[in-house]
């Protein structure tokens, strides 16, 4: 799919080959989070390169690039990427794989911030628009909660977004493809872990023991009555207990003394993720003591959910018609229950995330894989739609 040639994503094509090495090169060397500091020195690089105004030390590894267009116009817009890598090894075998044993680009963060910086060196060269266009380039959005880190920094008092966009490639949707719509986009990410106390003993004496384990599956079990009994049916949550493990190994007639659970509960309404806080507490304890046993429940408040303001939504799937045609633009995508850490940034400034269609052939592989790439074909798009998101919002008189 060939956008319209008053896109930006033409202009951009000149230096795709350009910007698929720095790709690769930022894939072949990932960075956990906060530990960003060789893809933000190359960001930062880059940057001055094109003459952009330089900021970094937020957040620690975080850089913000300053540019302001031809003339003033008084209206700013943020673009974000973000920049860390996840803690898992990778399974390819092309030249660009992982150097850093541990350690992958398995969610495409090296390919949005190459994205960025795309949009960087077309709007530092062109400057076709009115106003200031802050690029943010993220740490730690893989558990770290960079993003809320910038905000309590000082992200937007020392620079002022009126508006903030985000792009997430998605494997299920094709190349040239967008979506984004008003409302939840992602959703709350929240952690639980449940320990349950009994007392161990031999197996083939249950009657002296208080088992931890029958306790622990019947916990399990009605954990899942919050989402098919207590919540809308119109309405999401997800309860999942994903990991389970005792207090003792190997032995097949010993029944232990504890039992601990790892889950996660996701959610997009406030209203809905405090009911679910509160049954995932009192179906764990009383479940537990009706069995004999005892519960210690933590749970521990994630990211929220990140929900798009209605007209910076209508304004990204308007600037998507433009650039990839109507057709192309998603407008009714279902939220997902993955979370983003850009949530914080929307709590404190209108905007939009947007999905970027990047599968088809090798690239169905979805995110968090250890076979999963980018797809560098779709760089000069994303760069090319971030650009026009600046020229549309802040246009020249």
């Amino acid at each position: 799919m060939k956008p319209p040639l008053t896109s930006p994503v033409e202009r951009i094509r000149a230096y795709h080959a350009e910007l698929t090495g720095v790709r690769r090169d930022l894939h072949a060397h990932p960075e956990l989070a906060f530990e960003e500091s060789r893809t933000s020195a190359l960001v930062v690089e880059s940057l001055k390169k094109w003459g952009v105004e330089t900021h970094t030390g937020l957040a620690k590894t975080g850089v913000v690039g300053v540019i302001k267009g031809k003339t003033n116009g008084g209206k700013s817009i943020g673009l974000r990427a973000d920049m860390d890598c996840l803690p898992m090894h990778e399974s390819n075998n092309f030249s660009h794989k992982s150097k850093n044993e541990g350690r992958m680009h398995a969610c495409g963060h090296d390919g949005h911030t190459t994205m960025l910086l795309g949009a960087a060196r077309y709007l530092a060269e062109t400057r076709n628009f009115a106003g200031t266009v802050y690029l943010i380039f993220q740490p730690a959005e893989e558990g770290g909660g960079g993003g809320q880190v910038m905000v309590k920094e000082g992200l937007f008092r020392k620079f002022p977004a009126d508006e903030i966009y985000a792009l997430h490639n998605y494997p299920g949707l094709a190349p040239g493809k967008i979506a984004v719509r008003p409302g939840p986009m992602m959703a709350a990410t929240d952690e639980l872990k449940i320990k349950v106390r009994g007392t161990g003993g031999h197996g083939a004496f249950p009657h002296l023991n208080v088992d931890p384990v029958v306790a622990a599956a019947h916990i399990i079990t009605a954990l899942q009555t919050i989402a098919s009994r207590n919540i809308e049916p119109i309405d999401a949550v997800v309860v999942s207990i994903c990991s389970m493990a005792t207090s003792q190994i190997g032995a097949f007639n010993v029944t232990p003394d504890a039992v601990d659970l790892v889950g996660t509960v996701r959610s997009f309404r406030a209203k809905t993720r405090d009911l679910a806080e509160q049954k995932v507490r009192l179906i764990a304890s009383k479940t537990a003591e009706a069995l004999g046993c005892t519960a210690t429940i933590e749970y521990s408040r994630g990211y929220p959910a990140t929900v798009n303001s209605e007209r910076e939504s209508v304004f990204a799937q308007r600037v998507g018609e433009r650039v990839f045609g109507k057709a192309n633009v998603i407008t009714d995508h279902d939220p997902v229950m993955g979370g983003e850490d850009f949530s914080y940034m929307l709590l404190e400034r209108p905007g939009a995330y947007v999905f970027l269609g990047q599968g088809g052939g090798p690239h169905n592989c979805f995110l968090h894989n250890p076979n999963y790439d980018f797809n560098d074909e779709v760089i000069p798009l994303g760069a090319g739609y971030l650009a026009a998101l600046v020229e549309d919002a802040l246009p020249l008189k």
